[in-house]
């Protein structure tokens, strides 16, 4: 059953089911565990064992202030005794060391996701594959941001009342946060919300208030970024296409449900079921009536379990990509014409003074010379007056982006370079479009002791010129090719190889300049025909940007015409690296969930561990 918000929005009545309600259904005790995050943060976690061997697994995410241990009541009520359950406690909840409610942001969050995911897997002999994913409240939020920014391939999703927006009640509350964020960067909220706004049950109320692993506090930072996250993520809710099952309560006093709706509304899963439950508070799985819904979702499970995966049409999430970069591609209406013009002229004029924004003019705002200019991150300008404008237009949150790429960029490639040394004599990396390459010559800069050598191509003589001054001031003139070469024409990226084996290649920023995927497509298997078969391919995407419309009425790229960036899900974009016969092994993403780094191996090559 297949239900949309036109279809059918079920009022239901939960009382008037056909689902059968178990009456004492059978406990399950849970083990208890711990793994290690990638910045050394112990993360405690349940497991709940199948009674029969099973590859089915659920992960299930708590909502704000509470702890794993609360899913004991959902995991017996399910019945799904033949499938694993684990539950973490995230940073800052129950069992896990650390401030109450504090964490270094929501995104450090998403990522502990992606690795708690990876350690599951790796433990248990389990593929993500067979993998679905039950969140509540801030963890459904989770969940989704989860399935947005790491396009894991899980089976499914169930969203139950996703707090997308929180309702704070108190007039201009964020600005207001964010404000007190700026004055006391760490600094806490208690929650309003008492048991009795949560559920209907009074033995769940009195559970939840007598819990003491329950926190009522959260860092600023994180309501923030849980808003911020949001957000995004109801603006790309059609990157989004796993099967999902959303539940949204009806008497829910502490998320908004419009927002819910426009979420459900946008998602491009062609299984995707919405249920409204219309005298639910806002704890759907800890509701008077939650046997109900609690069968629902385990029916939902079983049912995608049972099914063939079938993978999310990466062609038809092209369509929706492509479709708002032809839609930049249309004059906008007169009074947003009107605005951007003012901003076009302010950059013309008194932005000129700025080193930045005159090289974007002279040379594309897309060039490697002005992305040269971010990643030095210097203000530089003629007058004070000019460093200021520098200053604010290197602070601009694309450019924050582009240079915690650079460091995700640095980090893979060290990596790459660590496993390549342990049983290659020479190392060749291999930049197709490298602008100046500085991230590459100062990488080699760094690991001056190994025997590592670059090629690095651009179709621009300038950046390439560039790039040579920086690798003979730093003495790596030796070690280092520049070669002016076409990186969507598989026999140039040929001819620039020649006969050299390319242990890392690398295709940084290119992607998104470009709206058509047959010409990712030949680029991809041109790098292809000449990676090592144990090589790595580290490549960028740009699932989304908060700026793309103002850049591409506004700025001209290095051709000179408007840059209109076509932005890629996460999930198109290593469907592309897929079919060019590569499998993404790692990806970082910046805290914006603008620009990832991704690390794919050839499918050929023998397994290797996540990094």
């Amino acid at each position: 059953m297949t239900l949309t918000k036109n279809d059918a929005m079920i009022e239901s009545d939960p009382a008037q089911t056909e689902l059968p309600i178990p009456s004492q259904p059978s406990s399950r005790e849970s083990t208890e565990s711990t793994f290690v995050a990638s910045d050394g943060q112990t993360i405690f976690y349940r497991v709940w064992h199948p009674k029969t061997e099973s590859q089915n697994a659920v992960i299930l995410f708590h909502r704000g202030h509470e702890h794993s241990g609360r899913w004991q009541d959902f995991v017996d009520s399910s019945e799904m005794e033949d499938c694993w359950f684990f539950a973490w406690d995230s940073r800052g909840h129950g069992q896990t060391p650390g401030e109450r409610g504090a964490a270094k942001s929501f995104s450090r969050i998403v990522r502990d996701a992606d690795e708690f995911a990876k350690h599951l897997c790796d433990l248990y002999k389990l593929d993500l594959a067979n993998i679905a994913i039950v969140g509540q409240s801030v963890g459904a939020v989770l969940a989704a941001a989860w399935i947005h920014d790491y396009a894991p391939p899980v089976r499914a999703m169930v969203l139950a009342t996703p707090a997308f927006r929180i309702k704070l009640y108190v007039p201009l509350a964020i600005p207001a946060l964010r404000v007190l964020k700026k004055v006391r960067p760490k600094s806490f909220i208690q929650s309003y919300v008492r048991p009795s706004m949560l559920t209907h049950d009074k033995e769940q109320a009195k559970a939840y208030a007598n819990d003491p692993l329950i926190s009522p506090q959260i860092a600023v930072n994180i309501l923030l970024d849980l808003h911020d996250t949001s957000t995004r993520l109801v603006d790309d809710a059609a990157a989004i296409a796993t099967p999902t099952l959303m539940f949204v309560s009806g008497r829910d006093y502490v998320v908004r449900q419009d927002v819910q709706h426009r979420f459900f509304d946008r998602l491009s899963s062609s299984e995707k079921q919405i249920e409204t439950l219309p005298e639910f508070y806002h704890s759907t799985f800890w509701e008077k009536d939650r046997a109900t819904i609690i069968q629902r979702t385990a029916a939902f499970l079983n049912e995608r379990f049972e099914s063939t995966h079938p993978n999310p049409d990466s062609r038809q999430l092209s369509q929706g990509s492509k479709a708002k970069y032809d839609s930049l591609q249309r004059p906008a209406s007169f009074f947003r014409q009107a605005f951007f013009a003012a901003q076009r002229i302010g950059l013309t004029t008194a932005g000129r003074l700025s080193r930045g924004v005159k090289i974007g003019w002279e040379s594309g705002f897309d060039s490697g010379q002005s992305l040269d200019h971010v990643y030095r991150n210097r203000a530089e300008g003629t007058t004070p007056l000019g460093r200021l404008i520098d200053r604010n237009y290197l602070n601009s949150i694309g450019w924050r982006g582009i240079r915690s790429r650079k460091v995700h960029m640095e980090e893979l490639l060290d990596k790459a370079i660590s496993q390549v040394a342990e049983h290659r004599a020479d190392i060749t990396i291999l930049d197709i479009a490298a602008g100046p390459g500085r991230y590459v010559i100062e990488t080699i800069e760094r690991n001056r002791s190994l025997p590592i050598r670059a090629i690095l191509c651009d179709r621009d003589c300038g950046g390439l010129e560039e790039g040579k001054a920086l690798a003979e001031r730093l003495g790596l003139s030796d070690r280092i090719e520049f070669k002016q070469s076409d990186a969507f024409d598989p026999d140039a990226i040929k001819r620039a190889v020649g006969d050299s084996t390319v242990n890392i290649a690398i295709v940084s920023g290119l992607y998104e300049l470009f709206p058509e995927n047959t010409a990712i497509e030949l680029s991809l298997a041109g790098v292809a025909s000449v990676l090592a078969d144990d090589g790595f391919l580290l490549y960028t995407d740009q699932p989304w940007h908060p700026q793309q419309e103002m850049i591409a009425r506004v700025l001209p790229n290095r051709d000179g015409d408007p840059w209109v960036m076509r932005c890629r899900s996460q999930f198109e974009m290593n469907a592309l690296v897929r079919e060019a016969g590569l499998e993404r092994q790692a990806l970082r993403i910046d805290e914006w969930g603008i620009f990832s780094v991704a690390l794919a191996t050839p499918m050929q090559a023998a397994k290797r561990s996540a990094m």
